[in-house]
């Protein structure tokens, strides 16, 4: 049974902390660290089989784990997938965007590499990465539209450097059109789905992006057009926001948890 350590205790941390701990996934959790002590406590204390809290990512880093996850922010990924590869951990990567930035996705392909170690990237908030990465040579354009309520985009960088105030829109809103890159960059917290799209497919420059705020739907929606020599296919995902995290989709948990089914020893693989 794999060892495994969390990193970052927020609404997606736990919930696959609970997944392990109900036994829905064949692992056990013996290691947690988050900036937040209060939050690694909460997820302890709400959970059956206790895991050890470390005080610093480098303690958990060299902790006796087979794969951490990473479930913090892009911020932790830039400072600690370095020193978790150098431990010899396996990785999976919730905050995607991260590897948007060339270097740091140099740092963790080299590190893959030299210490001989895998990461993982969950397809998150959206379907289709399957597709995407099949006709990756073919690919001509593939664009994304994402579509969430404005509380669902507060506090995004956006609303930093553009004079509009998530809370005076009353009809639907295009905040952003143009790449990835600079979507992931916007909107951090927000559109991991543009990243994962990036590396399936052509790429952070050549991957288009428009991001809407609507304040009547009540959902998270992603849809995706992708054109090529294999021909073209659409694809629309209508997501129930996490019940603890509106800006996070239901979807990007479940499909997490999928993920860490099969690393553990899932035997069926379905899909590219």
């Amino acid at each position: 049974m794999k060892r495994v350590g969390l990193l970052g205790c927020g609404a997606i941390g736990t919930e696959i902390a609970h997944a392990i701990d109900s036994g829905k996934i064949s692992a056990k959790l013996t290691h947690i660290y988050d900036f937040s002590k209060e939050n690694s406590k909460k997820l302890v204390d709400s959970l059956t089989a206790k895991p050890i809290i470390t005080e610093n990512v480098g303690l958990l880093a060299a902790s006796p784990v087979d794969m951490i996850i990473e479930a913090a922010s892009q911020d932790a990924v830039r400072d600690d997938i370095l020193t978790i590869l150098q431990n010899r951990k396996d990785v999976m990567i919730m905050s995607v965007g991260a590897l948007l930035d060339e270097s740091i996705l140099d740092i963790v392909l080299d590190g893959c590499e030299h210490f001989n170690k895998k990461v993982y990237l969950p397809s998150g908030a959206i379907v289709g990465l399957d597709g995407i990465r099949a006709v990756q040579d073919e690919l001509d354009s593939v664009t994304l539209v994402t579509t969430k309520h404005p509380k669902a985009l507060k506090g995004a960088k956006f609303f930093e450097s553009y004079k509009i105030d998530p809370d005076n829109i009353t009809s639907p809103t295009v905040l952003y059109q143009g790449s990835a890159q600079e979507a992931v960059r916007l909107f951090p917290a927000n559109i991991n789905v543009a990243a994962l799209l990036s590396l399936a497919g052509l790429g952070s420059q050549k991957t288009q992006v428009k991001i809407v705020a609507d304040p009547k739907t009540d959902k998270n929606t992603h849809e995706i057009q992708a054109e090529g020599k294999f021909g073209k296919f659409a694809i629309k995902v209508e997501n129930v926001p996490s019940p603890s995290n509106p800006k996070t989709s239901r979807l990007a948990t479940l499909a997490a948890i999928e993920c860490l089914k099969k690393i553990c020893g899932t035997s069926l693989n379905i899909g590219t």
